[in-house]
């Protein structure tokens, strides 16, 4: 008959144990990963794969608007693209390439033509806001949430101003996202 083992022994082991699945899990997401991408897998690693590429196309969006916030305060300069003067989609251009996106284009109309539309309900922070009217889009910004009731976006405005966050002034708009890229 063994001896009974003590409670904080029982604990490492239950650590250990928790510590070698989670070693194994991890190490399995990357043999997937490698299966996917060589075109070897089936069905499941392939959903598996997908599940990764959104992963990073939602953590390559979080970091371009990280990089976005941190040009707050700095100043418009008609056809900058930073790193201390922006226009609007030189903004866009500096904060996503610098996130990941390097084939992100530079000027607005062309941002918009790379991004994937969607529906305004489907917005989340981080998607692309392109102002239009009847010449086509004129201005690009992130959106950045809501504040009472109202959508908030993040840009670049006109020579006058700095890298703010402001409440919407029109409705003649429409989004555009990365995270399908």
């Amino acid at each position: 008959m063994t001896p009974a083992m003590p409670p904080a022994v029982r604990g490492l082991g239950r650590a250990l144990t928790r510590l070698t699945v989670a070693l194994a899990l991890t190490a399995g997401l990357f043999a997937t990963s490698s299966v996917v991408t060589t075109h070897e897998g089936g069905a499941d690693s392939a959903s598996a794969m997908t599940a990764h590429r959104r992963t990073v196309l939602r953590h390559k969006v979080k970091r371009g608007v990280h990089i976005a916030v941190n040009q707050k305060g700095d100043p418009y300069q008609y056809g900058s693209a930073g790193p201390n003067r922006f226009d609007c989609s030189g903004l866009m251009y500096y904060a996503f390439r610098k996130a990941g996106f390097s084939n992100m284009p530079r000027t607005s109309s062309e941002q918009a033509r790379f991004t994937d539309r969607i529906k305004r309900s489907n917005m989340k922070r981080g998607d692309l806001i392109f102002f239009y009217n009847s010449s086509g889009v004129y201005h690009v910004g992130i959106f950045a949430g809501w504040s009472n009731g109202r959508r908030l976006v993040l840009h670049s405005p006109n020579s006058n101003g700095h890298v703010r966050t402001q409440r919407m002034w029109t409705n003649k708009w429409y989004g555009g996202t990365l995270r399908r890229r």
